[in-house]
């Protein structure tokens, strides 16, 4: 992974730290995500929410309603998670997210847990890079 996502990375994992520090346990996964989301953006991150994700099927762009909670610097994709644990399917999404804006790094953060380096999840979009992209039917 090139540096850039690399420094994005980094400052994912510090301000979710922080975020979770002060906040803790316990609250909607929709107050994390503002929250981190806030903390991005005094980085000097773009972060954009509940990002739009369409699906191509049969040589049309569908709107299947699937969003990304966050997009940080168009190359980030992060999950947020307030569950007892992080399941198989919640991994599947996130990989189906990368693949589907054919990104290489997302996190999952599980925000429901007492020390947040235990929530965070990183995960690579591990797909050769000389697949053919026309074959993939769910990439718009």
């Amino acid at each position: 992974m090139d540096k850039q996502i690399e420094s994005v990375a980094a400052d994912i994992v510090d301000a979710a730290i922080k975020v979770h520090r002060a906040l803790g346990p316990g609250l909607l996964e929709s107050a994390y995500q503002k929250c981190l989301a806030y903390e991005l953006r005094k980085r000097g991150r773009k972060v954009r929410t509940e990002v739009l994700v369409p699906i191509m099927y049969d040589g049309q762009r569908i709107d299947a309603g699937y969003r990304l909670d966050m997009f940080v610097d168009d190359l980030v994709i992060i999950e947020n998670k307030t569950v007892e644990r992080i399941a198989p399917i919640h991994l599947a999404q996130l990989l189906t997210y990368l693949k589907l804006k054919d990104c290489q790094l997302g996190f999952l953060l599980n925000w429901n847990v007492t020390l947040m380096k235990r929530g965070i999840k990183r995960v690579a979009n591990s797909l050769p890079e000389s697949r053919d992209k026309n074959t993939n039917p769910l990439r718009p």
